[in-house]
């Protein structure tokens, strides 16, 4: 298992998304405290100029942006709709 730290940005957010898709967060983070690579995450490290950043899919439409901070411990930046996560400054 991992330790998950929760960012001030990442509890902002999460409150700011559709309960439906809070539930399917729920669902997935317990896949991801288990494994974040598990392949129904669809967790990709993202491009330049995001270092050492990664995204896992709550759904087809909403991401999870986190960094590896330790070996077993993991920061969760943000979430929010894919659109919207493009466009985010890190």
């Amino acid at each position: 298992m991992f330790e998950i730290i929760i960012s001030e940005e990442f509890k902002k957010r999460f409150e700011e998304l559709p309960k439906n898709v809070k539930k399917k967060f729920f669902r997935k983070i317990k896949i991801f405290n288990q494994n974040p690579y598990h392949p129904i995450l669809n967790a990709e490290k993202l491009g330049p100029p995001f270092k050492n950043i990664w995204s896992f899919r709550i759904d087809r439409s909403y991401r999870v942006i986190f960094k590896f901070v330790k070996e077993r411990k993991i920061l969760f930046i943000t979430c929010g709709h894919h659109s919207w996560i493009c466009k985010f400054k890190f």
